[in-house]
């Protein structure tokens, strides 16, 4: 099974381009995820018969959003946090809004595993969506994932919007305190790792300079001063079941690029 993610930073544009098609018909993804689609499905044309579609959009138009292609028609699919999930904490409106109204999240339920698609919350420049990013979607998102892996594993997937350590960006020291690289966000993906949950990647390469995203300014990609905040996380019963993990830096139309997660499942 072949999975692939990618934050195209608006798939109308990568589209337009032809970079989405040939991008799928270079690498047959068996599922394809995408974040930050700014997008509805209605607002596209693309033909892929081979695929099962689900959008997930913001009720803010050109924002935010992911989509979920699938050659195999999952169980079920989710998108949000589902309600009775989110009632049970007092910030029910918050996640919600964030995972529902923001488009950021979609569950598709295979026979033998889980397949969520997420673009986690930006902190903001000014940090003003920390508190809300640290404290309500982090321990939410871990706890969704805990509750989906009483059923089955879980392969989550997407932007989550943080280098965990100093090795996943080119400059960790001008950046620790700042979006992406403070103590809170860390901890909040460290969470993960502590439930057991795997970074895939690390399977493979333990060494830095290996990144998924680049700001447009400076040259930065052609530099590779970037920073690795996309991911595959996978429950620790699927550890044998992971062939391989990889980042595509060379596939371009996007600030970030592509990642991959091959199992045998």
């Amino acid at each position: 099974m072949r999975l692939y993610s990618w934050n195209v930073n608006g798939v109308r544009s990568v589209i337009n381009k032809g970079l989405l098609q040939k991008f799928i018909k270079a690498h047959k993804p068996d599922v394809l995820c995408l974040q930050e689609t700014k997008a509805e499905r209605g607002q596209i044309e693309i033909d892929l018969p081979e695929y099962h579609e689900y959008w997930n959009s913001a009720v803010k138009k050109g924002y935010s959003g992911t989509a979920l292609f699938s050659k195999q028609e999952p169980l079920s699919v989710v998108n949000g946090f589902p309600k009775p999930f989110a009632k049970r904490f007092k910030f029910a409106d918050e996640l919600e809004r964030d995972s529902s109204e923001e488009g950021r999240v979609i569950t598709a339920e295979f026979p033998k595993l889980y397949v969520v698609t997420v673009y986690t919350p930006n902190a903001k420049d000014d940090l003003s969506r920390l508190a809300l990013r640290h404290e309500h979607w982090d321990p939410a998102f871990l706890a969704y994932c805990r509750q989906l892996q009483k059923k089955k594993p879980v392969v989550f997937c997407g932007d989550l919007n943080v280098a965990h350590t100093e090795l996943d960006l080119a400059n960790p020291k001008p950046n620790r305190g700042k979006k992406g690289f403070t103590a809170e966000e860390r901890a909040g993906f460290q969470h993960f790792i502590d439930a057991g949950f795997l970074d895939t990647f690390r399977l493979f390469e333990p060494d830095g300079g290996h990144y998924t995203w680049w700001s447009r300014f400076a040259n930065s990609r052609a530099r590779n001063v970037g920073w690795r905040i996309d991911y595959f996380l996978v429950s620790g019963s699927l550890r044998k079941a992971v062939k391989a993990a990889q980042i595509h830096a060379d596939v371009m139309g996007s600030d970030h690029c592509p990642i991959s997660l091959t199992l045998s499942v």
